[in-house]
């Protein structure tokens, strides 16, 4: 395992890891969902470098795309849920009340 693939997988994990452990905020938890899909993205932008490929790839551009989409619809829900609820706190956020 090269050093580029260790920090690649250390970055996912760590985000991961902080996805699952500090959940108290919406904000926090979009926060570690951006970065896990950042160092996904980078992962793949280096993968036909690592290979020795040319022909680009067009995953990595899709990706980015998903990931801006899924940005966009996270930061609607934390300002919808801030203007019903108040705050940004994942423990009022229940789906059993809605």
């Amino acid at each position: 395992m090269t050093f580029l693939h260790l920090t690649f997988f250390t970055t996912f994990t760590l985000s991961s890891l902080g996805l699952a452990f500090h959940r108290t905020h919406l904000i926090s938890a979009l926060l570690c969902l951006e970065s896990m899909m950042l160092s996904m993205y980078t992962a793949l932008t280096m993968w036909p470098i690592q290979t020795q490929t040319t022909s680009p790839t067009l995953i990595p551009i899709l990706m980015l795309a998903f990931s801006a989409c899924e940005a966009g619809a996270g930061l609607a829900i934390l300002v919808a849920s801030t203007r019903t609820h108040g705050s940004d706190h994942l423990h009022n956020l229940n789906l059993l009340q809605c």
